[in-house]
């Protein structure tokens, strides 16, 4: 790094640092963002200050274009970002899948008008989105999808079901695929955005086993979607998706380079020894290994943003990092379940702290970290047919 760019970089990390310092409402230190699949306390005028603050620099959506509500920003200025909001035990409140994924694809694929109407909103969390591709039918096959659009002239009448759409009970925007043609598969689905509120969808939460219903069923019966609707054209979804379901990994990756807290938080509840280290020997190895395990992922996501920033081809693939931050995670909450030991038995009641009932809760969660945005298996075979040029 050049004397001047690191000049730049000291200059705009200063400018976060004081921003932050003055729009961060301390009541918020420590409670970090809204999962995607809660409403928002209306009354919290502090967390909706803070997102309209963010929201009105760009500083949620920092690598998207300034006229679609982002920052303009590089990889590099989004990680400084990122840490000064860590640094200061703040957060970024702007998320969901539209941030994720639908607003990339969008910019790839969408047309002008698309991306002019869907993705300022996004960049404000003023709207939020949900994703139907999986069925019941179809899930790891995703290209075996039912869910059929009829054309109807100047608008698509929908009919079908998805499954495991997080958050589609409160969504307000549906990204989804449909078959437009049953003759061809991969080249008959077409991929289109679905008001929520259209009459014939109908959503039905499922109850998971750590006691949240963000999982959905959605039922679309005679569903009428503009033209204008569909994303790329017609019979050309599954490119789309196909897209989508990168920038989902990416996401998913990014989503895991999370800090261990796990020294401290096993000081506190399993005791430490007079020197201050943790008071079991294999357990202190185990949580050593994970940290190092994990410094090592953080660099290799800092790493491929910097390629990024260069215009470089990425030397990890997404599919090996979603694989590896996954496996992390749930090493991470494994690891998070032992320290709490038999507090982490339970589900709910007063016998056990708040604490407790959300590390069991984020523990039996992270089973799936595995499963959606495609399996660990998906995954490999990506790895081994497109990068390793293994035969299918």
């Amino acid at each position: 790094m050049t004397n001047q760019a690191a000049t730049t970089e000291s200059s705009f990390r200063q400018e976060v640092r004081a921003w932050i310092a003055a729009q961060f409402p301390p009541s918020l230190k420590g409670r970090g963002p809204l999962p995607f699949h809660a409403n928002p306390d209306p009354d919290d005028a502090d967390y909706d200050r803070w997102r309209r603050a963010m929201g009105a620099v760009g500083w949620g959506v920092p690598t998207w274009p300034r006229d679609v509500g982002g920052g303009g920003l590089d990889q590099a200025d989004a990680r400084i970002i990122a840490e000064e909001l860590a640094a200061a035990d703040a957060f970024n409140p702007i998320g969901g899948l539209g941030v994720t994924m639908l607003g990339p694809t969008l910019l790839e694929f969408g047309t002008a008008e698309q991306i002019a109407d869907y993705l300022p909103p996004i960049a404000r969390a003023d709207v939020r989105w949900c994703q139907g591709f999986s069925e019941p039918g179809a899930g790891s096959d995703l290209a075996s999808l039912r869910t059929s659009a009829e054309d109807r002239g100047d608008h698509w009448l929908v009919n079908g079901q998805k499954v495991w759409t997080s958050g589609a009970n409160i969504s307000d925007w549906c990204f989804c695929l449909v078959r437009t043609d049953t003759s061809r598969k991969q080249d008959g689905i077409t991929f289109v955005l679905i008001d929520m509120k259209s009459p014939g969808v109908e959503t039905r939460p499922i109850s998971l086993i750590n006691g949240v219903s963000h999982f959905c069923e959605v039922f679309l019966t005679d569903v009428a979607v503009p033209k204008e609707n569909t994303v790329g054209r017609v019979g050309g979804g599954w490119t789309v998706a196909k897209a989508l379901l990168q920038h989902e990994r990416t996401g998913l990756a990014a989503d895991r380079d999370l800090p261990s807290d796990l020294m401290e938080l096993a000081k506190r509840h399993v005791g430490e020894t007079a020197d201050g280290r943790i008071a079991d020997p294999d357990l202190r190895t185990r949580i050593i290994a994970f940290a190092a395990r994990n410094r090592a992922y953080s660099l290799t996501m800092a790493r491929a943003a910097a390629e990024t920033k260069a215009g470089l081809p990425g030397v990890t693939p997404v599919s090996v990092m979603k694989n590896i931050g996954a496996a992390a995670s749930q090493q991470r909450f494994e690891l998070m379940a032992e320290i709490f030991g038999a507090d982490a038995l339970g589900e709910d009641g007063d016998a056990y702290s708040p604490d407790a009932l959300k590390v069991t809760s984020d523990w039996l969660h992270s089973k799936c970290y595995s499963i959606y945005g495609g399996s660990h298996e998906i995954q490999n075979n990506i790895t081994a047919k497109r990068v390793l040029g293994l035969p299918g």
